[in-house]
């Protein structure tokens, strides 16, 4: 990959692929957007305009961003002299298989080949690909321009310098990427959105609320609390200083009692033992104290930045 201002093949230019090229630009690198579409310039110039005020509110130099992106006319084009390659057309097998094929013909032998996909694993689609070393998954949550993660998953093939060089990219345009240890369909973001909503819509059908209260429940709950520490410190605190341990061994058998709608077997002993000592040994280096004290911070900040935000359209809409 080159060392200053390396050059980016986005291919596809819907919703992902467009704010994809909005954030490579904004870090300063060149992009070549290809997409088949007739309104292809139209929507990159406008989807450009559209996070220019977004990347700006994170630091980063907007000016001339249009310049950075240059359209490209079809795949072998776009991908010529690129380092690295982010596909994010439509979520098909066949189409990934066909595509990826062009790919690692087409692009310089050192670039990397990463793929958008939303639920399919490298594995999938990369059977019969000679060069498939370079080629893994990159899936962003949308819009990738605004929210840091990327799930970085290699395929059974993938060769461990990819992933390393996938994660040292995805860092340097100031994301936060995770490399998760087996493929599984969805990955783990969408894995973990899919169950949440499964149960949010039940909720909703059975008629326990509606929809707009749901949606202030988990704001002003969950998503609030899982924002800052995620599933798992936020039960490892909720167990108060005994941690993950008291919480599975007081409150589990009765959180259990709500019934597990997926029809999975309730967990051994043995399998219960092993998931405490998973928690303890991620955050048991930090006291109770420390770990609720950066807890409580956050949260405080996010509620104060939810507040100004509201505020700000309430402003907004009083003066329109």
């Amino acid at each position: 990959m080159s060392t200053t201002r390396p050059t980016v093949a986005v291919i596809g230019a819907g919703t992902i692929g467009l704010s994809w090229a909005a954030l490579f630009a904004g870090h300063g690198l060149r992009v070549q957007v290809t997409d088949p579409r007739p309104d292809l310039a139209e929507a990159v110039g406008a989807a450009l305009a559209e996070a220019a005020p977004h990347l700006a509110r994170q630091g980063l130099d907007t000016t001339g961003l249009a310049d950075r992106v240059r359209l490209a006319g079809e795949v072998t084009e776009a991908v010529r002299d690129a380092d690295v390659v982010q596909e994010s057309g439509p979520e098909s097998a066949d189409f990934k298989r066909a595509l990826f094929t062009r790919l690692v013909r087409a692009a310089p032998s050192h670039a990397l080949l990463l793929s958008s996909s939303s639920a399919l694993p490298a594995t999938t689609f990369t059977d019969g690909i000679d060069d498939a070393g370079r080629i893994l998954i990159g899936h962003p949550f949308n819009p990738p321009h605004l929210v840091p993660l990327v799930e970085v998953v290699p395929g059974r093939r993938t060769h461990e310098d990819s992933v390393t060089r996938a994660v040292a990219f995805y860092r340097s345009v100031g994301r936060v990427p995770v490399v998760e240890r087996k493929e599984v369909p969805g990955f783990v973001g969408n894995r973990l959105q899919n169950a949440l909503s499964q149960e949010a819509v039940r909720l909703v059908e059975q008629g326990v609320v509606g929809p707009a209260e749901l949606d202030m429940i988990m704001v002003n709950s969950l998503g609030l609390r899982w924002s800052t520490v995620g599933p798992f410190l936020g039960a490892h605190l909720g167990g108060g200083p005994g941690g993950y341990r008291h919480l599975a061994e007081h409150l589990g058998p009765a959180m259990r009692q709500l019934g597990d709608s997926s029809g999975r077997p309730e967990p051994t002993p043995e399998q219960t033992e092993r998931l405490i000592r998973a928690v303890e040994d991620a955050y048991g280096s930090r006291s109770y104290r420390d770990l609720t004290g950066e807890r409580d911070r956050k949260q405080l900040a996010v509620l104060d930045a939810l507040e100004r935000a509201t505020t700000g359209e309430r402003n907004q809409e009083t003066r329109s």
